[in-house]
This record gives structure tokens, sequence and C-alpha cells, in this order.
């Protein structure tokens, strides 16, 4: 019964702090356009769990699924890239 389990990991950079243990963290990807090929760039929001109050404004992060900590808060922060 020991299924493994894949959990998501991403990178993005933190565009706020100001949240007790939480960061706001913003992600961006390109994409292509179905019919027309042209590649653009488009940015999604996530709310990620950050014990320590380690990571600041401007810094890229990696982060990770894990259990709902809150209503928003799903991911959790594996480490700081300077």
């Amino acid at each position: 019964m020991n299924k493994e389990i894949r959990k998501r990991k991403f990178k993005g950079v933190v565009v706020s702090d100001k949240m007790d243990k939480t960061i706001v963290v913003k992600v961006e990807r390109t994409k292509m356009h179905p019919k027309y090929k042209k590649i653009y760039k488009v940015h999604k929001k996530y709310k990620v769990h950050d014990p320590n109050n380690q990571a600041k404004v401007g810094d890229e992060v990696i982060f990770t699924e894990c259990r709902p900590i809150s209503k928003d808060k799903k991911w959790k922060l594996i480490s700081i890239i300077h």
C-alpha cells in the first residue's frame, strides 16, 4: 500500500512578506497560443507557509505542496535562492 506521491514543486519570486509565517510568491511561466503560436507570459500568486519568517521581498524561493494549513495556504517553503 505504499504509493509514491509526487508533490509539485515551483520556483518563484516573493512579492509580499507582510503576513505572519506566510509569504506570497509569484510564479511566471510561458504559454503558446494554440492558433497563432505566439509565446506569452502568464503568472499566478501562491500563499506559501514560511514558519521562520526568513524569506523577504525579492528573494527567489522553491516551494512544494503540503496538506492544507489554512483556507488559501497549501504550499510550504523548501529553500531560498539568493
